[in-house]
């Protein structure tokens, strides 16, 4: 299933959950009554903005709107959520958490045989990883996760953790930190 049948899936289910007809959802969202017609029949190429104005109409998120219906996660999305004109331009939603207050985005080098240690963060807080070289080893209370180039991975950091470069050479990633 492409992520506009996804998109035309999960707009139809939540429209019609919120008791929302779609001339009812146009004027929430100032998106037009035709266009939101042409996105539940998944025909339209449609904006990420204008799906932000349905996403906020409707009261829930972007992921919620472009992931997979069955997938309960937004630890791992997955979707191809914008194509450009040039064949390989591509933006792709890989994971969300909730977030209260801030988002910060770090860049990491670790070199070899290096290792951060943290103590745990407060409850609600979690760490986005997306690992550019190299392999991350994540070190949690419940067993290691290793993480290769252009993977990525997603988990609440209110425990101790901490991350390590096992390899030869330079690990590169990046690093949010939502809370």
């Amino acid at each position: 299933m492409s992520v506009l049948e996804h998109v035309a899936e999960n707009v139809r289910r939540l429209r019609t959950g919120a008791g929302l007809s779609q001339q009812g959802l146009a004027d929430a969202s100032d998106v037009s009554r035709r266009m939101l017609v042409a996105i539940e029949s998944g025909d339209a190429n449609v904006s990420l903005n204008t799906l932000d104005r349905i996403a906020e109409a409707l009261g829930v998120s972007f992921a919620d709107l472009v992931k997979a219906p069955d997938n309960p996660r937004l630890d791992r999305i997955e979707a191809l959520a914008w194509s450009g004109r040039i064949p390989g331009s591509q933006g792709v939603l890989l994971a969300t958490a909730p977030a209260s207050h801030d988002v910060e985005l770090w860049a990491w080098t670790l070199m070899p045989g290096d290792r951060y240690v943290s103590a745990a963060d407060p409850a609600g807080w979690h760490e986005m990883f997306f690992v550019i070289q190299g392999r991350l080893v994540v070190e949690l209370p419940e067993g290691d996760r290793a993480i290769d180039a252009g993977d990525f991975f997603v988990f609440p950091s209110n425990r101790d953790y901490a991350y390590r470069n096992d390899g030869s050479e330079p690990l590169r990633f990046i690093r949010n930190v939502v809370h």
